[in-house]
């Protein structure tokens, strides 16, 4: 591919009780994913050693506890969260909330999570 970037030749779609996540790129030191959360669901609060993660909202509206203070963003608004801040992802909203999430940090595996708290007992 063009510039060396890496583009996953089939998607990989994972399932979650809360909604489901694309992985787009996946590089040594950033990965890409679209996020989709259904309506009233909400992610584990949580926090990362090795990652920090950029929010972007493209479909929808996010609440979103990030360290001390929360925040609600709407389409084309974005939000930063650094590693090892708590942070939590919501959909208040009526309709499914849609991000684009880009991590970036040297260990980017989905088993660098601490969960605080969770609905759906993963703590």
């Amino acid at each position: 591919k063009e510039n060396d970037i890496k583009e996953l030749e089939h998607n990989l779609i994972v399932h979650r009780p809360w909604g489901k996540y694309e992985v787009l790129i996946d590089e040594p030191n950033h990965k890409v994913k679209k996020i989709t959360v259904y309506p009233d669901a909400k992610l584990s609060l949580q926090a990362h050693y090795h990652r920090a993660e950029h929010w972007i909202v493209i479909r929808g509206m996010a609440k979103i506890v990030n360290g001390e203070s929360v925040i609600n963003l709407r389409e084309n608004e974005s939000t930063y969260i650094p590693s090892y801040t708590t942070h939590r992802l919501e959909n208040p909203g009526k309709i499914n909330l849609e991000l684009i999430e880009v991590q970036t940090g040297h260990y980017l595996e989905e088993d660098d999570i601490i969960r605080y708290d969770d609905q759906y007992n993963r703590v």
